[in-house]
């Protein structure tokens, strides 16, 4: 914190916790090192007990080692998504294009663009304050607005090495048993994938051919139950499908290649 704090760090933690803040110990430490005065602390432990999550209280999150900005309304990254980042950059070079497609906060882009240096990142997504944010995280003039595949650029057809997609793939009967950090601050549009969460997929899935390289690959993040049903989606596309699993952060990555 930019002047030294007057509220002791354990009862910074007990207000946490009372909130029901599972990781309080932690909050704490984030609240401290974000707020540039004693006021500040106290409007950001104001907002993040009221309910606000954490990341909109301090204006950003921390995913992949970087500090992504994010915005209200807005997805906001999960340590998850690092299992597609990394399945992403293992098969990437200098000079390859990149698309973060659905890109909410441009996190998985922005992280792909760390890991590998040279590559060229796109991004896009359908929801006007998601490209806004995105636009802070990433080279604004490659973020773009528009539904999938129609807001990016003619000239990327059949140049992509990798298309990294966390589309939306929450049922949407199960959107209510979200926590509420979710369900109540993120735009539904970044959540809902429809009756069986697999509609956004559907769409990217199908498209994906036309936009990738031979060799290219494009990565979705999916959850265990519909692990299956993603990879048969890039089956039917004609794309090789395989499932990545990440137990260190519970990710789970549909993979398909473009022969």
């Amino acid at each position: 914190m930019g002047a030294s704090s007057t509220m002791p760090y354990d009862e910074l933690v007990t207000a946490l916790r009372t909130a029901g803040c599972v990781f309080a110990e932690d909050e704490a430490r984030v609240l401290l090192d974000a707020a540039s005065d004693e006021d500040e602390l106290a409007r950001m432990l104001a907002e993040r007990v009221a309910g606000a999550p954490l990341e909109l209280v301090v204006g950003y999150a921390e995913f992949c080692g970087l500090r992504i900005v994010v915005a209200p309304g807005v997805f906001v990254p999960r340590q998850r998504s690092t299992a597609l980042v990394r399945a992403a950059v293992a098969g990437l070079a200098a000079g390859d294009v990149v698309v973060d497609l659905g890109c909410g906060t441009g996190a998985l882009g922005a992280a792909v663009l760390a890991a590998v240096p040279g590559v060229e990142v796109y991004a896009a997504d359908v929801d006007p304050d998601a490209v806004a944010c995105a636009r802070r995280n990433l080279p604004p003039e490659r973020v773009f607005l528009g539904d999938l595949y129609a807001a990016l650029p003619d000239g990327l057809r059949g140049r992509v090495s990798a298309l990294v997609v966390n589309a939306p793939y929450v049922p949407s009967d199960a959107i209510a048993l979200m926590p509420p950090e979710a369900r109540d601050h993120e735009h539904r549009v970044a959540l809902d994938g429809g009756a069986d969460g697999l509609d956004v997929q559907r769409g990217v899935v199908a498209g994906a051919g036309g936009w990738l390289r031979p060799g290219g690959r494009v990565l979705v993040e999916t959850s265990v139950a519909q692990a299956e049903r993603t990879a048969g989606l890039m089956t039917t596309a004609r794309l090789a499908a395989d499932v990545v699993r990440d137990d260190d952060v519970d990710g789970t990555v549909a993979v398909g290649t473009l022969a």
